[in-house]
C-alpha cells in the first residue's frame, strides 16, 4: 500500500491501512457535511457513546478503503471491515491512539505538493 498516501495501525492482530480517498472523502461530506467539519463533530460529541460511535465509523470507513482498492487492483474479495468489527476487536484505549493515525491519513489525503520555481534561474537576466 501507498505508505505516502496511508498510516497503519493494527485491529484483531491484522493490520491496516487507513486512507483518505476521493469515495471517503464524499461520505465525510454526507455525514458531516466537509472534512472541515469533522473535527468540531467529533470534539462537541454530546457524550462519550456518541464519540466512540464516530471514531469506530470513520477507523472502519478509512481502513476499508484500502481493502476496496486492493480488492479492485488485485481482483481479490478480501472482506470489508464493519464497525462491529472493530468495537468487538478494539478497547477504548486503543481507539484513543488510533487518532493519531486517522490525523495522519487524513493529512495525507489532504497534503498538496508544491514545487517553487528556482529562485536563482527565475531571477537571471539574459544578455
Amino acid at each position: 500500500m501507498d505508505k505516502e498516501r496511508s498510516s497503519l495501525i493494527t485491529i484483531g492482530g491484522k493490520e491496516y491501512h487507513l486512507i483518505l480517498t476521493t469515495k471517503a472523502t464524499k461520505e465525510i461530506a454526507k455525514r458531516y457535511g466537509g472534512l472541515e467539519n469533522l473535527g468540531e463533530k467529533l470534539m462537541k460529541a454530546e457524550n462519550f457513546e456518541m464519540a466512540l460511535e464516530e471514531i469506530v465509523w470513520l477507523i472502519a470507513l478509512l481502513a476499508n478503503q484500502s481493502i476496496l482498492i486492493n480488492n479492485r487492483l488485485n481482483g481479490e474479495k478480501e472482506e470489508l471491515l464493519t464497525e462491529d468489527d472493530v468495537e468487538l476487536l478494539t478497547s477504548p484505549h486503543e481507539l484513543a491512539t488510533y487518532k493519531d493515525a486517522i490525523m495522519e491519513a487524513m493529512f495525507k489525503g489532504t497534503k498538496r505538493h508544491i514545487e517553487s520555481e528556482d529562485e536563482s534561474s527565475k531571477n537571471e537576466q539574459v544578455e
